[in-house]
Parts: C-alpha cells; structure tokens; sequence
C-alpha cells in the first residue's frame, strides 16, 4: 500500500508518466489478489486515491484494457478480469515460442548496427539490476525485446510477437518482483546475447524459450506466495 501513497506525493509530474505509475500500481495489486476479479475500479475513487486527476486514471484504465487486466461491462463500468494461474501460463507459452522464433530469426539477419544497439541496451541494464529497480528494467526489458522482434526484418512477425507482449506485459513487470528473478533475468539475457554474438540462432532461440519459461515460473511462485491461504488449496483466480 505504500507504494500507491508514493505515486500521490509525484503527482507534479506529466500526466504519461502518472498513469504508467497508477498503471504499475494496480498492476501489482491485481496479479497479487489485492484486487479480486469483479472488484469495480472507479475513476473517481482511483483519482482521489492516487491525488490524481481523472485523466491520467482514464488512461490507465485503458492500458489495463488493453493487457486484458480489466474488462469494461457498460453500465458496471470497469472491473477487474478473471485471469486464472493456468491462463496465464498459457500465454507465456505461447510467448516462449514466439519470441524464440523472433530471436532466432533475428540472430541471423540483424545488422551491426542493431547489434550494436542491443549491447548497448544490455549493458546498461547492469545498473537497473544492482538498483533493484523493477520500474526501470522493465521499461528496458520492453525494449530490448522489441528490437529483437525488429531485427527479424519481418515485419508481420514483430507485430504478431508484440501483440503477445501486450497481452503479458503486465505479468512479465510482475514476475519480476519475485526473489531475485531481476537479476537472473539478466543472466539470461546475457546468455542469450552471447549465442547471438556467436551468431547461433539455434541456441539463441533454445535459451530465449527458456528465460521466457523461467518468467512464467518466477510469476507463478509470486502468485502462489500471496494467494495460497495456510494449509489451503491453490488459487484458481487473480
């Protein structure tokens, strides 16, 4: 809950970035359970909650939308969606082959220069990894992957690849609040950069599978540490 107080003390700043952080803070309250499926989400009530305006809640509300976090239901207006572990799950399967696709496509036909870039990308998330700061691997995390999808030189493909994305994004921010999945996300894109330095797409594409699953994993244990009651069954909603 502190975290949704601290977005109010930063209300300053330009309403994009203070609906990215109403966005990322319902984001953890929805994947934790702090937010059930079916609870109605107000834009008057969020607006007053995070010393905002009803703009940047709108849009917000409208990226949530967009991930398939929140439905909105006409007269209801917007709830939270049923989104069970097992859907979940299914997603970033589905997202483990198609970026495994893109990346080994991608190790093939990517230029120096989108080399160069992707170097650059990783080494800089180094910082972000010792800082601990989810907010800003993310963001990094988003991009990096975004110019793998871009080096395929397919452009039907990077659409299809971040469609996907969109729809897990909000998971894939998540999942990496759980112990120290940051820091071994880098690991793996370490990894992944090295086969593509040696320009093997076959191992790029095995490890990029990998860390995608990896991802699935991190967030079904931060799903589970925060929704099993004691000596209760599983979860079966967010």
């Amino acid at each position: 809950m502190a975290g949704l107080f601290k977005v109010a003390a930063e209300a300053e700043e330009d309403g994009g970035l203070l609906s990215d952080r109403i966005r990322n803070a319902l984001t953890d309250e929805i994947a934790s359970g702090a937010l059930v499926a079916g609870s109605a989400l107000e834009e008057q009530q969020l607006a007053d909650r995070f010393g905002a305006s009803r703009t940047p809640v709108r849009e917000a509300l409208r990226q949530l939308a967009v991930s398939g976090l929140v439905e909105v239901r006409g007269r209801r207006g917007v709830v939270v969606a049923r989104m069970t572990p097992e859907r979940i799950m299914d997603m970033f399967e589905t997202s483990a082959e198609v970026e495994a696709l893109c990346v080994r496509l991608a190790t093939y036909r990517m230029t120096p220069l989108e080399r160069s870039r992707l170097i650059e990308l990783h080494e800089g998330s180094r910082a972000m990894v010792e800082a601990n700061d989810v907010d800003a691997y993310d963001a990094f995390n988003r991009v990096f992957h975004e110019c793998i999808y871009s080096a395929t030189h397919n452009s039907f493909m990077a659409e299809q690849a971040q469609d996907v994305r969109a729809r897990l994004s909000a998971f894939r921010r998540t999942q990496l609040r759980q112990g120290d999945r940051i820091r071994k996300s880098r690991d793996e894109h370490d990894a992944i950069m090295q086969a593509i330095a040696e320009g093997d797409g076959e191992t790029a594409s095995r490890r990029m599978r990998a860390h995608m699953l990896n991802a699935a994993a991190a967030l079904r244990r931060y799903i589970d540490d925060r929704l099993r009651p004691v000596d209760g069954p599983e979860p079966d909603n967010l």
